[in-house]
């Protein structure tokens, strides 16, 4: 999905704010695309007297890989998904907020002050949390689109034409739904299905991109696409004709979060930056903006009122639950590294 990317950390850095002879320092963010309004950061930067550096990425795993391949010291914070805070930190990449240190971290909504991937919320705070499934082009296809065969085994009206993600995880996620197995099976036989199926399906996609997932729909380039909920919900905001789905066999749900790295260069700003992020108001700036949901209280009076009734936030009876994506075991991990890299071959 996302091969017009050109690489993980292949993004735009971008200097933002304050003026160097006054600035109290600097901050270093490694970010996804397009999932931060340029106005909050500027906000930030005067408000705190800090040189603002954003880098960014386009999967999870492509975040990963630059920070292990040597950008590990030479950014302050970064914002993985639910899972990867999981892999980061087993892997000591991640620093612990002590506590005392945000101040404002009382105003992280309850069901999410305790998650299972960063207990206690160590290193983390919330960032926005929403799903991953897929955006059908209504112009081009009619029929039931609340089935994971959309993706896997296609109307002939959109073979050919679909779109997918650039990342292993939601893809194969996906692919473990539609075939009703564990995501992190060690199963033989489920393991040859898996890649069966996901070599017998890349003939009916015409991309990889994540960081255009919205923009091919829009353009037409593709019918329909695997997509995060708030890019589908822009891609109508920009006159696509698309319908998000919510398969009957389910569907990833995700939360990314802040994290604090390890040998963060500007601690204190980073720690200040998410303190900033914390309060209702700048984080409800990055809901409006991305389209997803904040893990905030009292975001609720700074909110655009469109965000309730957006047909990505709202499931129909049907729909089969949201899974977030597991954390494998190193060796039943290797064996899907393999399939994901024959199946990008």
């Amino acid at each position: 999905m996302k091969n017009l990317m050109k690489g993980s950390a292949a993004a735009l850095a971008l200097t933002i704010g304050a003026n160097a002879a006054l600035a109290e320092g600097d901050l270093v963010i490694y970010h996804w695309f397009e999932y931060m309004p340029q106005e909050l950061l500027d906000k930030f930067a005067e408000e705190h007297g800090v040189n603002v550096t954003l880098d960014t990425y386009d999967s999870n795993e492509a975040m990963l890989a630059s920070l292990k391949a040597g950008a590990l010291g030479t950014y302050d914070v970064a914002v993985p998904g639910d899972y990867m805070v999981s892999i980061m930190g087993g892997e000591g990449m991640l620093d612990t907020i002590a506590d005392g240190e945000l101040k404002n971290k009382g105003n992280i909504k309850a069901e999410w002050a305790d998650p299972s991937f960063d207990p206690g919320r160590q290193s983390s705070i919330p960032y926005q949390w929403g799903s991953t499934s897929f955006a059908v082009n209504r112009d081009v296809y009619q029929g039931d689109i609340n089935t994971t065969d959309i993706l896997f085994t296609p109307p002939a009206e959109l073979a050919g034409k679909i779109n997918m993600l650039d990342g292993q995880g939601e893809v194969i996620a996906m692919a473990s739904l539609h075939l009703g197995i564990p995501q992190c099976s060690s199963d033989r036989e489920q393991l040859k299905a898996l890649n069966a199926l996901l070599q017998d399906a890349k003939q009916h996609w015409v991309s990889f991109n994540s960081d255009t997932a919205k923009e091919v729909l829009v353009s037409g380039d593709a019918a329909a696409g695997q997509i995060y909920d708030g890019f589908s919900a822009k891609a109508r905001e920009e006159g696509a004709n698309v319908e998000y789905a919510f398969p009957t066999q389910g569907y990833v749900a995700w939360m990314d979060n802040v994290v604090l790295l390890k040998d963060a260069p500007n601690r204190e700003n980073a720690l200040k930056f998410m303190d900033f992020l914390l309060e209702p108001e700048n984080i409800a700036a990055v809901t409006n903006f991305a389209r997803y949901n904040a893990g905030v209280d009292g975001v609720e009076e700074f909110l655009d009122p469109s965000l309730a009734t957006q047909p990505e936030n709202n499931p129909h009876a049907d729909a089969g639950p949201g899974v977030f994506i597991e954390v494998c075991t190193e060796e039943v991990q290797a064996v899907y590294d393999q399939i994901w890299t024959n199946l990008k071959k």
